[in-house]
This record gives C-alpha cells, structure tokens and sequence, in this order.
C-alpha cells in the first residue's frame, strides 16, 4: 500500500492540518477545529465561503503554522458521522469550534461540549426561538456568531416571486423537516403569503431520493412555482434540485445563488462568503478571551439577489426591470 492511500485509509472524514509541528518553539498555537456537513475533504479550502473565513483570519493577523493550527472535519454530507466529528474535534481540546450552520451540525457541537466556545458562521434557523441562544444581544452559553435572518428572508423571497410572477396564486414549499421545524420562517411565510392572495402548499425532502418524489407530487398538485427553505439538502443537492424544477417547468426560488447558477429561477440572500469573512472576527476575540455569552450575535449586512436569465426566457416570463435593476447577479 502506497503512503497516499494509507494516510487517506486512516483518516476516514478527518483532514487535520499539522502546520503547527513548523511553528517557532514555544509559540502559542491555537487550534480552530472547523465542522462542515457537506464540504469535499479533497478540496475544502477551494470553497469560497472557507477561503473567506481563512483571509479573514489572515486580516486579522494569523497565519498557519504561527499561530493557528485548523483541524478541518466533513460529514460529506452523512449526518450520522456528525456526533463523532465533533466529539473528535473536542478531545483534541482545540480552542474554539467554527460550526458551519446550524440544525444537526451544530446540534453536535453542542451536544459534544457546553465549555468549548463554538461560532456559528451562518446560522440558518432562528437562533432564539430553536433555544440555541437565549437572545441577540447576549447568547449566554457557549454559543455565537451570525445568523441568515432566514425567516424574515423567506418572506421576501415571496415577495420577490410575485414580483416576478404576479398572476402565481399557488406556491410549492420544499424543505426537510429532519432539519429543522422552521417554526418562525413559517409563520413569516403565512403571514406574508395571507396578504398577497397566495397558497401554500407543503413538500417535504429529506434526502436526494424525495427530491424526485417531492417534484412530481408538486407538478401534480399544479403549482405557479416553488420556494426551497434554508436547509442543506437543497444546498448540497443544488443542481439535481435545478434540474427537477426546469423538468417540471417550475419556476425556482432558492436561497442560494449556487442554485440559481444550476438553472433555477431566482436566488435571495445574504452573501456566505461575507459571513464566514466577519465569523473570523468572532474566532479572534475568543482568541483574546471573550466569552461568547458576551459577544452578541450578528445578522447579515450583504444580500445578493441573483436571476437567471435562461431560465427565466424558458420559462417564458419576462423579468420586469425593476427586479433587472435590483439584481446583484444576472446569470445568462
């Protein structure tokens, strides 16, 4: 057995970064372990959002090896290896934990230590009604960091769909409840839907075999067009997911632009890149000693709406020029 297949046998999903064996003796290393649910463990540092976090670590002054050590672990998208990822992560005493998002990662981080500081980088849920924080301003526990303000999101992407749309009277919803309950983004929804004459139709998709199932029971029930929730199976599954709404003939609304690349219709949110970006700044002052009962947690400041053109043009709609001229993104 060569030396590459053996140290990838004997790593199973954990990717370690041992710079810190070339950092000057005696210097203080501190070690950031970092959980993703989904994030190639081939190629994690080319993601755009974990490359924003490690310039933004870099701003701060750190640099591998010096100063930080990362201890980089993916689930690739197996929830059930998420408990031993973070207990792993945890005896190795590392300093603080960078959760990617909230729901079952960060269900695990919290579960496998209430001592360890741990920073959310992009919180898709409501932090305070799910009990994860016991408010904004001041978190308590061990738990901060930022937050997508998914349920005030939500409604605006319905608001953006019938902008886009205005004669759409019935409205497809796609998420997975294993994720979470989503309480407050559909109470948000309701309400927002209750005043522009819209019907919500609930689907539910846990896993890359429902998306199929939920698509043509969404075709048969004849909806104008769908909206996808905040969750990962959307986010990891982006391009199946494109794929099925463009097969159906289903205009797409998503929180993620890179759905939208895939083909479906429209994309609103906040910039994850931006984020991850400002949650290097909530790992510096854990660095320093803050505590994160203390560091109230942040929302987002950048939103990129992104549509795109081609599937707009199959669809046969025509994008009204007052949402050509609020685009952030127009994807041909």
């Amino acid at each position: 057995m060569q030396r590459r297949e053996f140290i990838t046998l004997v790593g199973g999903v954990a990717v370690a970064w041992p710079l810190a064996v070339r950092a000057q003796p005696g210097a203080k290393i501190h070690r950031i372990g970092m959980i993703s649910p989904s994030a190639p463990l081939s190629t994690w540092r080319e993601a755009p959002f974990l490359r924003a976090f490690l310039a933004g670590l870099h701003d701060l002054g750190y640099e591998e090896g010096r100063d930080i050590a990362i201890e980089f672990r993916s689930a690739e998208g197996n929830w059930e290896r998420l408990p031993d990822i973070a207990a792993e992560l945890v005896g190795l005493k590392v300093d603080v934990l960078l959760a990617s998002v909230c729901g079952p990662t960060l269900n695990a981080a919290m579960r496998a230590t209430n001592t360890i500081p741990i920073v959310v980088a992009a919180c898709n849920d409501d932090m305070v009604e799910t009990g994860i924080i016991a408010n904004l301003a001041h978190p308590g526990g061990n738990v901060t960091g930022l937050s997508k303000m998914t349920p005030e999101l939500t409604a605006k992407r319905l608001e953006l769909l019938k902008e886009m749309m205005p004669e759409a009277s019935s409205v497809a919803v796609l998420w997975d409840p294993g994720y979470s309950a989503y309480l407050a983004d559909w109470r948000e929804l309701r309400e927002r839907a209750r005043t522009r004459g819209v019907t919500l139709q609930s689907f539910e998709a846990r896993n890359i075999a429902d998306l199929g199932k939920a698509f043509a029971a969404i075709a048969h029930e004849r909806a104008d067009a769908v909206i996808t929730l905040s969750d990962t199976v959307t986010y990891i599954f982006s391009n199946q997911v494109a794929d099925l709404a463009a097969r159906s003939r289903l205009p797409l609304m998503s929180p993620f632009e890179e759905v939208t690349r895939a083909g479906g219709l429209m994309s609103y949110g906040p910039s994850i890149p931006d984020m991850y970006r400002r949650a290097a700044g909530y790992v510096d002052k854990i660095l320093r000693g803050a505590k994160p009962a203390d560091l109230p947690v942040e929302q987002p400041t950048k939103f990129e709406l992104a549509i795109n053109l081609t599937a707009a043009k199959t669809l046969g709609l025509t994008v009204p020029p007052s949402l050509l001229a609020r685009a952030d993104k127009l994807i041909d």
